[in-house]
């Protein structure tokens, strides 16, 4: 029977951790908990009422190096990458009983993911299904080195698991552009590092693009004024990281 790990990176979550630990208990065999020392609330404390659970307070690495130093601490081969805003479902959780079980057919799975933004689940706008990898034998799949959107390496091919993970990802709209704030400067610093220019394409088009895709070639139009609040912060998303790019240079 395979034995599963599990890490997750954790900032101030104390109104997810709890729903994301508890869709892991009787699951997951070890869970490794990276906490950022940045954190103000009760994110450790209730960690680590989940027997478990292995938590750690560190300073911030980064996230690529955060979650391979989460991965140096698991205890099995496979792990699965889990955000503590995030859950598993009820049919996730049968699914991965089952794969205990059995012999993996590939060295990594991924799994769709369903958001929840607004208080509303995304359906289309390109956010649904969005598969990301999750699911992984650790000795075969590595993180790459990225500042933000971080992801596995995998040679070969991908096995797809086939029920969501639910993503409570955006309570309010402060929350959504904090985290763009943090994300477009991490963005532009890896474009400005990598000797990337910007131009009035990147500024002007592209962001024009990114909205025309959500709203209408993915039928954000469908998720209503939730699929236009989606494409319209995007496209600012993608406007900000060119400008802020932009930035760099000028100094």
């Amino acid at each position: 029977m395979i034995k599963l790990s599990a890490i997750i990176i954790a900032k101030d979550e104390e109104n997810n951790i709890l729903r994301c630990l508890s869709s892991l208990d009787n699951i997951i065999d070890d869970a490794v908990v990276i906490i950022d020392s940045r954190t103000k609330d009760k994110t450790f404390e209730i960690s680590k009422t989940f027997s478990f659970v292995n938590s750690e307070v560190i300073e911030w690495k980064g996230y690529s190096k955060t979650k391979i130093y989460a991965l140096s601490k698991t205890k099995y081969d496979w792990v699965l990458w889990i955000d503590a805003d995030e859950e598993l479902t009820p049919q996730l959780q049968n699914e991965l009983k089952e794969f205990k079980i059995n012999e993996p057919e590939y060295d990594c799975y991924d799994v769709a993911r369903r958001a929840y933004f607004l208080n509303k689940w995304i359906k289309h706008s390109g956010w649904y299904p969005n598969r990301i990898k999750r699911l992984f034998n650790k000795s075969k799949i590595f993180f790459d080195d990225k500042d933000v959107h971080e992801g596995l390496i995998v040679n070969g091919k991908i096995g797809h698991l086939k029920h969501d993970l639910n993503h409570y990802t955006d309570p309010n709209i402060f929350h959504y552009l904090e985290k763009l704030n943090n994300y477009t400067s991490l963005a532009a610093e890896e474009l400005y590092n990598k000797n990337k220019k910007t131009s009035l394409n990147d500024i002007f088009l592209r962001p024009l693009f990114i909205f025309v895709k959500m709203f209408i070639l993915r039928l954000g139009f469908l998720d209503g004024f939730h699929g236009f609040l989606l494409a319209s912060f995007s496209s600012f998303y993608v406007f900000t990281k060119y400008v802020k790019l932009w930035e760099f240079y000028k100094k």
